[in-house]
């Protein structure tokens, strides 16, 4: 019996036994579809980590306010991060490429008769710049608005949201921030999520205004500084940290009243949390095709069984061992592969559904559906092999006895 003959034989077995093939099918079809639309989802996840650590910058360090100390005794209070300190950091660090420092507080933004609360936070013109912040209408703040103390002001975008109004018309309005008028004169777009302070939720106004019209002190909540592209982290760190301890007359051997932290640090855990989350995700998957597999071997040992009689005319007839061989593991291999393609379009659809309805971040690698075709091909074969292998082993005469 040829190759063909034998395929042909395969084949039409499947398709005159239609429902079971279809049944055998589905343990494939879920498992390719779950680790298809898993892989997916993980692999969405992991872009989005990166997306986020670009607008973040991972050669930024961001300098907080720390914990206080009297004769080497930590104090309930926080220790002060201030606007000298700011300006001896420009002054005086040597692998500091840009600083932003950020002087806020929460304010009462009036609008019309709309009236919120927001953080409203004194900076410099360089913050879009570091923080990777883009303007969806407006202008940016300027030296001459830090000069001449105006009274401008740019919204994040959930502010805008809640203001219920058009970035375009927003900007040349007047709002109030604590009963003093200001012109805005920008809106950001949205930054996202992100380690710290939420930018969307933010007003943001000249550092000089903020200091001396908003808040009445010069004390920051945060100072971000852009390390110099041929320096390391470490040593930008070591420089600032070798500023501030001079300038908050700190001694040798006493713990920092600051801290400086390195988004690096949030890009790696964020990183090392997808990576776990994509990996248990296609592990869940795989399970689902192993149950498929084990699915597929049962099946076709039931149709040895109820074909017994089948087989020993057909070896009656001349057929060898391995045509019985061939036959049984070409049908396996037919049907993980039709369970295959079958998976693959409900995966690949299940991912789209999801970001569509629950808009989350998905990506469809073709390296995964080749894996799961490849997987579902090798499953057929090894799951299907036993199954053969018993058929063509049957004695002619005790299955042609068979009822």
């Amino acid at each position: 019996m040829s190759l063909l003959e034998t395929i042909r034989v395969a084949l039409v077995s499947i398709v005159a036994n239609l429902l079971r093939s279809c049944l055998t099918m589905l343990g494939i079809i879920i498992g390719v579809a779950a680790v298809i639309t898993m892989v997916a989802l993980g692999t969405g996840a992991q872009r989005a980590v990166d997306e986020q650590i670009e607008r973040l910058g991972s050669r930024v360090l961001s300098v907080s306010p720390g914990q206080s100390f009297w004769r080497g005794v930590a104090s309930s209070e926080r220790a002060s991060l201030t606007v000298d300190d700011y300006e001896a950091l420009l002054r005086d660090t040597t692998r500091v490429r840009e600083l932003v420092p950020e002087l806020g507080g929460g304010r009462q933004i009036k609008l019309g008769n709309r009236n919120l609360h927001h953080t409203v936070v004194g900076t410099t013109p360089n913050y879009a710049q570091v923080h990777q912040m883009e303007l969806a209408s407006g202008r940016m703040l300027t030296a001459a608005d830090l000069a001449a103390r105006r009274r401008v002001a740019i919204l994040g975008s959930e502010v805008q949201e809640n203001l219920e109004t058009e970035p375009d018309h927003l900007v040349g309005r007047t709002i109030h921030i604590s009963r003093i008028p200001f012109q805005v004169i920008g809106v950001f777009k949205e930054a996202g999520s992100r380690p710290g302070p939420d930018p969307d939720d933010d007003v943001f106004i000249p550092l000089t205004t903020a200091e001396l019209r908003v808040f009445g002190h010069h004390r920051l909540r945060q100072l971000s500084a852009q390390i110099d592209a041929d320096a390391s982290l470490e040593i930008g760190m070591v420089d600032i940290e070798r500023v501030l301890r001079r300038e908050h007359k700190i001694r040798p051997g006493a713990d920092n009243d600051f801290m400086i932290m390195n988004r690096q640090q949030f890009i790696d855990i964020a990183s090392a949390s997808t990576d776990i989350f994509a990996h248990l995700l296609a592990g869940i998957a795989g399970l689902s095709l192993l149950v498929g597999g084990i699915g597929i071997m049962n099946i076709m040992l039931v149709s040895v069984t109820e074909r017994t009689r089948e087989i020993g005319v057909r070896k009656a007839l001349g057929a060898t061992r391995v045509n019985i061989l061939t036959q049984f593991v070409i049908e396996a291999l037919t049907i993980c592969s039709l369970g295959g393609v079958v998976g693959i379009a409900l995966g690949a659809g299940g991912a789209l559904v999801i970001t569509k309805v629950a808009n989350w971040n998905v990506f469809i690698s073709p390296d995964a559906v080749m894996l799961a075709v490849a997987v579902s091909v090798g499953i057929g074969l090894v799951f299907g092999i036993w199954p053969a292998a018993r058929a063509a082993q049957l004695d002619p005469i005790e299955a042609l006895r068979h009822d």
